[in-house]
C-alpha cells in the first residue's frame, strides 16, 4: 500500500473563490487537488473546462488530478494536459479505443488514470492495467456532489487492490463519493489508497480538522 492521499474535489468549493479555496485546502494539508470535469452529456451535470485549471495552477503547488466525466474524451485530454494537469482520468464508456485514449494522455505528459462507475465491472482493467498509473472506483453515480456512499463498491475495492498487487506496479487506487469520517476507515481497509472528499472538506468551516479528521478515520479503519 503506498501513503494515504487526501484530494479535495473542487466540485463542492465556494466557485467564486477558487484560487483561494485551493490554496486554503493545500494549507491545511491536502495532497493533491481533484478538478472534476463534467459536460452535461456523459453525465448530467456542467462544470468547469480547462481554461479553469489554467487559472489554478498558479495558485498551488500540489499536483492536480484531472477527471473526466466527458464524451468524446480525446480532444479534451490533450486540452487539460496542456493547461497543466499532472494527472488525467478518463471512463471506459467514455472512449471507443481505450487503450488509445490512455496512450495519448502519457503522450501528452501526463499521468493516465481509468475510471469504473458503480456498474462498470472490474473486468474492464483486464487489457489496461499495464498503461495506467491511477484506478478510480466510483463509489457514487457520477455527476453531482454530496451523494451517500454506495456500499457495495467495497468489495470492488478489494477486488481491484488484489488486481494491482499482483502487478507488482505502484498503481494507485482511488475512491471518490461519499467518502467523508464515517466510510473512510471501510475504503481503506478494503484497499484504496488515494480518497476524493468534496463535502466533507469543504462544508465544514475549518478545513484542517476536517482533513485531519478523515485521516484519523483512515488510520482507525
Amino acid at each position: 500500500m503506498l501513503p494515504l492521499v487526501i484530494a479535495p474535489s473542487i466540485l463542492s468549493a465556494d466557485f467564486a473563490r477558487l484560487g483561494e479555496e485551493v490554496k486554503a485546502v493545500e494549507a491545511a494539508g491536502a495532497d493533491w487537488i481533484h478538478f472534476d470535469v463534467m459536460d452535461n452529456r456523459f453525465v448530467p451535470n456542467l462544470t468547469v473546462g480547462p481554461m479553469v485549471l489554467q487559472a489554478l495552477k498558479p495558485w498551488t503547488t500540489l499536483p492536480i488530478d484531472a477527471h473526466l466525466m466527458v464524451e468524446p474524451v480525446d480532444a479534451l485530454i490533450e486540452s487539460f494536459a496542456a493547461a497543466g494537469a499532472d494527472l488525467v482520468s478518463i471512463h471506459v464508456e467514455a472512449t471507443r479505443h481505450l487503450d488509445r485514449s490512455l496512450r495519448l494522455i502519457r503522450q501528452k505528459g501526463a499521468r493516465a488514470g481509468v475510471v469504473l462507475n458503480p456498474a462498470t465491472p472490474v473486468a474492464a482493467l483486464d487489457c489496461v492495467l499495464d498503461q495506467v498509473d491511477l484506478v478510480l472506483l466510483m463509489s457514487v453515480n457520477p455527476g453531482f456532489g454530496g451523494q451517500a456512499f454506495l456500499p457495495h463498491v467495497l468489495d470492488k475495492i478489494a477486488d481491484v487492490r488484489a488486481r494491482i498487487d499482483r502487478t507488482g506496479r505502484p498503481i494507485r487506487l482511488q475512491v471518490d463519493g461519499g467518502v467523508a469520517p464515517d466510510t473512510i476507515g471501510a475504503v481503506v481497509a478494503a484497499g484504496a489508497d488515494t480518497v476524493v472528499a468534496g463535502s466533507a472538506i469543504f462544508k465544514r468551516p475549518d478545513y484542517a480538522a476536517a482533513i485531519a479528521d478523515l485521516r484519523r478515520a483512515a488510520a482507525a479503519g
